[in-house]
């Protein structure tokens, strides 16, 4: 008992160094606000947090700040509310061509924190019990990270790429796995590109039985089908959807060509219907543009946070890539964001998420940011894009009431940037604070410490 208290004690002392705002009452003056709800930014605002919670928002000079609060005058900077990530992941690729995934359970968790991701949304596990007691960790303070939600490891069919994943022989196995993940704290689950469709509509069934609900990265299964199945979310979009391939046959998972997504015609009554039945359904769909850019220019930021190695094999799988690949990646951007405006369009709810899986440059949290700046660049509007990524989210978790926007009475969970991203997006990087249940965390400070650990651990 005194060896584990001794560690409870150390491990809040180690989270306590990365904060740099702990006064119970707090004022951020003097600041621009784009709040989350899609709406024009607002000049010259002043957010007042009190235990934990926003207290109060609007004109500078025109809201009443407590006696005794600590006051921040932040003149060009701005305040959104903290990311909502729709599909995050703790492991990365152990790198040259070994298809095993390595847990990330120091480094990504504090990526995320740093690059303003304050709730995650895992989207697939592949260590799904250190998930899980992560998740735990963090909301009891003795880990850093976003409040995370774990999605159970992937209901896969045979044809897996790594054999960290559970290959199901039936729809039994589905129902089984669905029964065995939730007893131990899984709030959703992910179908996979080999499940068919008996196995996806045992799942859903299962899961829905339980209250909790069931995203998908098809395949064998269609998103039409999958619809008339009962799923709650798809994720990636269109671009992983082969209902509309030449020759499609039921339960079979054919090749995505750039060709054959550059043929697909938004506009075209297939697709509208596809879309109008997702709509219709309450289908959400998690936009991920940042995994697909195979060709992007590196950050130095993302080469900081690699490991040496780590670093060196995503260089050389980048230099390997067939000139195809390349091909269908800028295909899959461009096509997939002229999709998710036509979704959005209709109704739709359109959320986003990382996917930090080693494909292209994505990264835990900074692919988060990253999708912002790929929204706005698709066409959406920097407030639009701010509320995919927050509010829908939100949304979507039925955590709107709480998370999700900056408004009196909601948590604070805030993220100051220095800049305006309203006229130059790219100022969603340049976070200086990062708010967690009113308690303001140092993002560069954060960053630094995992410095050359993805890769590792």
């Amino acid at each position: 008992m005194r060896f584990l208290l001794a560690g409870l004690l150390t491990a809040t002392a180690l989270c306590a160094q990365f904060v740099q705002v702990s006064a119970t009452s707090v004022a951020l003056t003097h600041v621009d606000l784009i709040d989350g709800t899609g709406g024009p930014v607002r000049r010259d605002q002043t957010v007042v947090i009190g235990n934990g919670l926003i207290v109060a928002v609007g004109n500078t000079g025109q809201v009443a700040i407590p006696s005794g609060a600590q006051v921040l005058d932040l003149p060009k900077h701005t305040v959104i509310p903290g990311l909502v990530g729709m599909h995050e992941h703790l492991f990365y690729p152990s790198g040259r061509g070994v298809p095993i995934y390595i847990e990330h359970a120091f480094s990504f968790p504090r990526l995320y924190l740093a690059s303003g991701v304050t709730t995650a949304r895992t989207a697939g596990g592949l260590e799904v019990q250190t998930d899980l007691t992560v998740a735990q960790w963090i909301r009891q303070g003795r880990y850093l990270g976003p409040d995370m939600l774990i999605t159970a490891g992937y209901l896969e069919g045979p044809g897996t790429f790594t054999p960290q994943m559970l290959e199901l022989r039936n729809a039994a196995d589905a129902k089984a796995f669905v029964e065995y993940w939730a007893s131990l704290g899984a709030t959703s689950f992910k179908a996979y590109m080999h499940i068919t469709r008996a196995e996806l509509g045992a799942a859903i069934t299962e899961a829905h039985k339980r209250g909790l609900k069931v995203t998908g990265h098809l395949c064998a299964v269609g998103f039409t089908e999958a619809a008339a199945l009962g799923i709650d979310n798809l994720e990636h979009g269109l671009v992983v959807d082969t209902e509309f391939l030449p020759g499609k046959k039921p339960d079979d998972c054919p090749t995505v060509t750039a060709a054959s997504l550059q043929a697909l015609d938004i506009e075209s009554e297939p697709v509208r219907k596809m879309i109008a039945t997702l709509v219709r359904r309450h289908v959400a769909v998690t936009s991920t543009l940042a995994v697909f850019e195979a060709a992007l220019p590196v950050q130095q930021r993302f080469q900081d946070a690699l490991s040496p190695q780590t670093f060196s094999d995503h260089m050389a799988a980048r230099q390997r890539m067939p000139e195809a690949s390349r091909a269908l990646s800028a295909a899959r951007v461009l096509k997939e964001v002229e999709f998710e405006r036509a979704f959005v369009k209709a109704g739709g709810l359109l959320m986003a998420g990382a996917d930090p899986t080693g494909n292209g440059s994505a990264l835990a949290g900074f692919a988060d940011q990253r999708n912002i700046e790929l929204l706005v660049a698709g066409g959406f509007t920097v407030p639009e894009a701010i509320q995919i990524a927050t509010l829908n989210g939100a949304n979507f978790l039925g955590l709107d009431s709480t998370i999700g926007s900056v408004a009196a009475g909601k948590r604070a969970d805030l993220v100051v940037l220095e800049g305006d991203p309203a006229v130059r997006v790219e100022d969603i990087e340049n976070l200086r604070l990062v708010f967690k249940h009113g308690v303001g965390y140092d993002a560069p400070k954060l960053l630094e410490s995992v410095r050359g650990n993805v890769g590792l651990h």
